[in-house]
């Protein structure tokens, strides 16, 4: 038997789910509570049970993203098979596929979080830990003095380099080099600098 708790909880992971397609389908604006409430088979009310409004929705599912990120970068920096620099291009790469992968997503992640102030509060917070945890991965490559030096330089630059390939204006055609060679050489600069 399942209780109002668990059911709860299948609710709202029903509508973080159906907010998470509706965004990857058509962007920010195709996210309505209405939408979200159908994709997920639930009553027209669902939705406001769960979420004061629209921009907490979003919130919350783009502090899973971050919440995802951190965790795989710190999964990252703990694989002894991999060299510093390695483990640092694998970072890059992973935030590089968010970006190809979930264009929406991504920009969403960056974006200040907006709704109810827990949900600000929670959105901060894992941004603060995928932070935490890119910057301890850079030091490990750079060293502590020069991490924030270094970090925003390449965080900046696999920005660039994913939304000019999310729009058409990075293809290894045009310019004879893809996106990964690219962050390579980046890290590879880092690399020889310090």
């Amino acid at each position: 038997m399942t209780t109002r708790l668990e059911s709860a909880a299948a609710t709202r992971r029903a509508l973080l789910d159906a907010a998470a397609g509706l965004l990857d389908d058509g962007g920010p604006d195709a996210v309505t509570l209405r939408a979200v409430g159908a994709r997920a088979g639930l009553t027209r009310g669902a939705p406001y049970r769960h979420f004061p409004a629209k921009d907490s929705l979003l919130t919350v599912v783009a502090t899973e993203a971050l919440d995802r990120l951190a965790d795989e970068v710190r999964a990252l920096r703990a694989d002894p098979r991999e060299s510093p620099a390695g483990r640092l291009r694998r970072a890059l790469f992973a935030l590089m596929a968010i970006g190809r992968r979930q264009p929406h997503l991504y920009r969403l992640m960056f974006a200040a979080p907006a709704g109810d102030p827990a949900v600000v509060e929670a959105a901060n917070r894992a941004g603060d830990r995928a932070q935490d945890e890119y910057l301890a991965i850079v030091a490990e490559v750079v060293g502590e003095p020069d991490t924030r030096r270094f970090a925003p330089l390449l965080l900046t630059s696999v920005h660039g380099i994913t939304d000019m390939e999310v729009n058409g204006h990075l293809s290894a055609e045009k310019w004879q080099v893809t996106a990964e060679e690219l962050v390579a050489t980046l890290v590879s600069m880092i690399e020889t600098a310090t």
